[in-house]
């Protein structure tokens, strides 16, 4: 078999790759994967658009995902495996190949297929008779998926863990002489409440430093509270500062508004690699083991008193905030760090492609 990638948005590999081996930022988990597979990866860059790509947009996806389905369909075959890391990209390389009597294996990982428009193409496109294997980061996902494809349950895998973290790069280390004080630390944007934390945190003795910057995603209106108050910022940090942040944090906080597709996790992992201990809203999934394993402590969907009680208990208890850390160090360089992905992911593609002959 041949292994494809493609990709939902575009990323200059080459230059990450030279970064991260300079160690000025972690290593792309799908460029690592592409050299262990020894695949292709495409990108939706630089592709024309046609007035059909824009139509099919409409539903799902971009013009220039589209596009880049229609640009593939001629060039794989029935000799090919190519994975998709989203239903964005995913969907329309499956509609576009469908259609050859060699089409490609299609691996698609669903984001969040969970919800109506997801639903609407899962029909639509007839994605039962295009997709050879979902991955789904979550439960909900997963049953969602495995509804849908009732008598096809090897058809549908849980990975594991949906965000792996460089730990290579993610570690340890010395808080900065300049600290003055305890500090929150805290990032990310996708269904970040950032609200609740400030409410939290507006008359403790902290400071409280963001995070938050995303190229593809946009925050909404009630992510940050209308006036930051006096002893919170936020600002972009590059990787390094990013990492001295986790490092100088006393307690890494994860506000969320309720989801079910794991929001946050790249943010949890990183501070956990970092060592350090973590406050998270209660969500299902991965975070909820997490909770249930003393690895990071818990907290319900805005409830600001319940998040100052959590943060002031670990403050006032370095001791029990040291052994939680601990705790969430040691799983995180074990169970939820990039060789382990890879080796798990490849290790899915070749049984299910190599080992076994699959028929929809």
């Amino acid at each position: 078999m041949k292994y494809h990638i493609a990709l939902s948005v575009n990323h200059d590999l080459e230059v990450i790759a030279k970064t991260a081996t300079a160690g000025k930022c972690p290593s792309h988990i799908m460029w690592d994967i592409s050299k262990h597979l020894g695949a292709r990866i495409y990108q939706p860059s630089a592709v024309k658009v046609a007035p059909i790509d824009k139509m099919l947009a409409k539903i799902i996806g971009s013009p220039e995902q589209w596009a880049l389905a229609r640009q593939l369909s001629p060039q794989l075959k029935e000799d090919d495996v190519i994975y998709c890391d989203g239903e964005y990209v995913g969907i329309p390389i499956a509609v576009m190949t469908s259609a050859s009597r060699h089409r490609p294996k299609i691996v698609m990982y669903t984001q969040n297929i969970n919800r109506p428009r997801g639903r609407l193409a899962l029909k639509l496109f007839n994605l039962k008779n295009k997709v050879d294997l979902f991955m789904a980061g979550t439960s909900s996902q997963a049953e969602l998926l495995r509804r849908y494809l009732p008598k096809s349950e090897n058809r549908v895998y849980k990975i594991p863990c949906q965000a792996p973290v460089d730990i290579s790069f993610f570690t340890p280390g010395v808080a900065s002489s300049k600290k003055l004080r305890p500090i929150i630390g805290s990032g990310g944007l996708e269904k970040r409440d950032y609200q609740t934390l400030a409410l939290a945190t507006s008359e403790l003795d902290v400071d409280v430093k963001i995070c938050a910057f995303s190229p593809s995603t946009t925050a909404r209106q009630e992510t940050f509270p209308k006036v930051m108050p006096e002893n919170m910022s936020c600002r972009f940090y590059d990787w390094c500062d990013l990492v001295q942040l986790y490092r100088d944090s006393d307690i890494v906080v994860l506000p969320l508004f309720e989801n079910n597709y794991q929001a946050g996790l790249t943010t949890l992992f990183e501070a956990m690699a970092c060592r350090r201990p973590v406050i998270v809203t209660r969500s299902e999934g991965i975070i909820g083991d997490l909770i249930d394993s003393d690895a990071v402590t818990g907290v319900n969907p805005c409830d600001p008193d319940g998040l100052k009680q959590a943060i002031e208990k670990l403050l006032d208890n370095p001791e029990k905030a040291s052994a939680q850390a601990q705790r969430g160090y040691e799983l995180v360089t074990k169970e939820f760090n990039n060789s382990k992905y890879i080796q798990d992911f490849a290790k899915k593609l070749i049984s299910t492609f190599e080992s076994v002959n699959t028929n929809i």
